[in-house]
């Protein structure tokens, strides 16, 4: 099972919906976490626009990537354009993508439009994953 961490500034808003979307649609197919590059709050705005499609993101926690190993992860996704400004070994994991998403906090009406553009990035990551694990021989 492929382990994932999404990765952004503060993990309040980008980096919560998309553990948000990949828990839900991930389950049973992929571990994943995330983290800010600092810890903040969830941002009320984010659990709000996930709420409006269902997804329950209250009691993720806002972690820092400080308290995590890159060894413990295969794929590491920023949301922010944040990679330039993560440590070596977190970019050199097997997947490493730098999504670049508007942040929502500075225009909290933008929530549900990187909501819808989280969940997209995260069902194709998923479908990818899941695809390329069931091609592989069993072990």
């Amino acid at each position: 099972m492929k382990r994932v961490m999404f990765v952004c500034k503060k993990n309040s808003a980008r980096s919560q919906m998309a553990e948000g979307f990949a828990k839900t649609f991930g389950a049973g197919a992929i571990n994943v976490t995330s983290s800010g590059l600092e810890a903040s709050q969830i941002n009320p705005g984010a659990i709000a626009a996930m709420n409006a499609v269902g997804i329950d993101i209250t009691n993720q926690v806002s972690k820092p990537l400080s308290d995590f190993k890159p060894d413990d992860f295969d794929i590491v996704i920023s949301l922010c354009g944040c990679g330039v400004n993560l440590p070596t070994e977190w970019v050199l994991r097997e997947v490493f993508e730098d999504w670049q998403l508007d942040d929502p906090a500075e225009q909290p009406e933008s929530f549900p439009r990187v909501r819808d553009e989280v969940k997209e990035r995260v069902v194709k990551l998923i479908a990818t994953l899941t695809s390329t694990s069931a091609d592989q021989p069993a072990g």
